[in-house]
């Protein structure tokens, strides 16, 4: 009776804990919380990623600038809007956008 007593002790046990154990995996700080964090890890990988690739580009176009007459000249000529003598620069009309004309709507609803 002692060794049937202690099997039924020793089984409850291990219902109540494989119960509890379904129950905090199935709530929402169980996996559906662990999925959301590993989620938001790879988002911010991403974003790690994308951020080390610009900083990468604007690196090499520093040290570009640095180093190169040529390029220094076109940046400052590109950004005050210089030109030599003898260049000519045409500034042309903004396109329309071809979603809006292909609609035929207007875009303001007055």
């Amino acid at each position: 009776m002692n060794i049937a007593l202690r099997r039924l002790l020793l089984l409850v046990v291990f219902a109540l804990i494989g119960t509890y154990g379904y129950v905090a995996l199935r709530s929402p700080q169980g996996i559906p919380a662990l999925r959301e964090k590993w989620d938001e890890i790879r988002k911010l990988e991403e974003e790690n990623a994308n951020l080390q690739r610009e900083n990468k580009y604007r690196a090499d176009r520093i040290k570009k600038l640095e180093e190169s007459p040529s390029e220094q000249e076109l940046e400052v000529r590109k950004k005050l809007k210089l030109l030599r003598p003898g260049e000519t620069s045409f500034i042309l009309p903004d396109q329309p956008n071809q979603d809006k004309d292909k609609a035929g709507a207007p875009t303001d609803s007055k």
